[in-house]
């Protein structure tokens, strides 16, 4: 215990300089604004903001980038809150409640609720990544390539169960990000695969290129279609100082809150808006009378938002230790680690620790910062809802031709943002998720790797994969999950999931 707190001091160390200050500033009011804004989610954002993370330390890059997702946690509630317009999708379930007590003249009270949930969940989630992070990397450590390709294997499977919509679409996603991950050098003979003669290829596909092409412009253009005139009534917010007797009814749901969204957080394919729904669900269920969800619940702000920051904090554990995204966003930001040169793994502890404890110090600093930032600014997010939607992705297009070119200089990658962007929409048009396909480009690389040296390793006998406990295990859990989406009951409960 006395060994993390002594990192913890030196990552404070790291952390507090003025220079990184800066970054969790400049990434907290990002994410704020990108979460009051509807259709700009973290995830294209930090694809947009890739290239101008370059000429940072690797340190204030990632600081910055993580504090753009969980800063989104904050923002969405506000304008949710406020004018029933919910800028993340983690906040749709928040404009339920949230709403509805605005609308009865308690808008400070669910604000203010919502603040003090998301700050204690994201401290908690926080303290849980800095207590958790040592062990579990040292447990990684004795993975042999059979544990860490079956753990692969089972985030990619996670994907596919937690993905929106079809799991035989999500299925082919992932198969296409593993076909565009394959592209360029073979990882044994040097030979040039699936790069049609160009030398631009011979690296592989640019990373920058395809998460701005997928995700930045192709969510922007199909949000042109999407976006409806939005008619921003301005709630009178009385007081955000509630009362002992809301601070009680709410004190259970932002505890159950906070613990349901860090076990989603750190589950494979989990994340902040699945957490977000289930807390949800959960304080209905629990309610002694569920007929007030709805109609102004305090547990209805109150659980959601402590379980999206909790789930958004923790999702950092299996990102830092073992190298496993566990959503889009974090698999973006593994993205952003190796165009940095970090392999994030059970070795970032002691090869960079101050990257990984810096990083969780900030996380303090950044939600005490948000807690600040939000509530004497919701006036002036809320007057951002009146800017035209078209004007923002004239600005966003620009931005992304010259980060897109900046990265190498190269006019071939804003060709192929081009392609990329094309076919991004095509999907999003096909009800196919891309998120799907971003873990699978990520993953892809270390899967075949660990899958090749496995083999090598085995004399190219595949039992290797089962007489290992450790993989043999994960594999069976792969299995079970996969069965469990094509069971008729499991299938039609998920479906209706996510329609609700």
């Amino acid at each position: 215990m006395m060994d993390v707190f002594s990192a913890l001091g030196h990552g404070f160390s790291v952390a507090a300089t003025p220079l990184n200050i800066l970054f969790c500033f400049i990434g907290a009011i990002c994410g704020t604004l990108i979460g009051v804004l509807p259709g700009l989610g973290p995830v294209a954002t930090i694809s947009l903001l890739l290239p101008a993370t370059y000429a940072l330390d690797p340190v204030g890059a990632i600081i910055m980038l993580a504090g753009i997702y969980y800063g989104a946690q904050y923002g969405g509630s506000t304008t949710a809150i406020l004018v029933n317009i919910p800028g993340e999708s983690t906040s749709v379930v928040t404009a339920i409640d949230g709403y509805k007590m605005a609308l009865q003249g308690r808008a400070g009270e669910a604000l203010a609720i919502a603040a003090i949930g998301s700050f204690i969940a994201g401290c908690f989630g926080t303290v849980v990544i800095a207590l958790l992070g040592p062990p579990l990397a040292m447990m990684a450590q004795k993975f042999a390539s059979p544990d860490y390709f079956s753990l692969m294997v089972l985030g990619l499977v996670s994907a596919v169960v937690l993905a929106n919509g079809s799991a035989f679409r999500a299925i082919a996603m992932i198969f296409l990000g593993l076909l565009l991950g394959m592209v360029g050098m073979d990882i044994n003979t040097g030979e040039a695969r699936m790069t049609f003669g160009l030398i631009e290829l011979s690296d592989g596909i640019n990373f920058v290129a395809l998460v701005m092409g997928f995700f930045g412009v192709a969510e922007v253009i199909s949000n042109l279609e999407n976006v409806s005139q939005r008619i921003v009534n301005h709630t009178k917010i009385n007081s955000i100082w509630p009362s002992l007797k809301v601070l009680r009814g709410a004190w259970g749901a932002v505890t159950r809150g906070t613990v349901l969204g860090t076990l989603f957080g750190v589950l494979p394919g989990g994340g902040a808006t699945i957490a977000s729904f289930s807390s949800y669900a959960l304080e209905k269920r629990v309610s002694k009378t569920p007929e007030r969800f709805g109609n102004g619940a305090i547990e209805g702000v109150a659980g959601p938002e402590s379980a999206n920051n909790a789930a958004a904090q923790t999702s950092f554990v299996p990102l830092l230790t073992m190298g496993i995204p566990t959503s889009a966003t974090m698999a973006l930001l593994v993205g952003a680690l190796t165009l940095h040169g970090i392999a994030p793994g059970p070795t970032i502890i002691s090869r960079q620790p101050d990257l990984f404890w810096g990083l969780i110090a900030s996380m303090f600093i950044g939600n005490a910062m948000l807690v600040i930032i939000n509530l004497p600014m919701i006036g002036l997010w809320v007057r951002l809802l009146n800017v035209p939607y078209r004007i923002l992705y004239l600005v966003i297009a620009v931005i992304c031709a010259i980060g897109v070119y900046s990265v190498n200089n190269s006019s071939f990658d804003v060709y192929m943002t081009i392609g990329f962007t094309a076919l991004g929409y095509i999907l999003r048009k096909l009800d196919a998720e891309p998120a799907p396909l971003l873990m699978g480009f990520v993953l892809g690389p270390m899967v075949e790797e660990n899958f090749r040296r496995s083999l090598i390793t085995s004399h190219g006998d595949p039992m290797v994969f089962l007489q290992r406990p450790i993989s043999l295990a994960l594999l069976l859990l792969s299995a079970a999950l996969l069965i469990s989406i094509v069971m008729p009951s499991i299938s039609k409960r998920r479906q209706e999931v996510f329609q609700e």
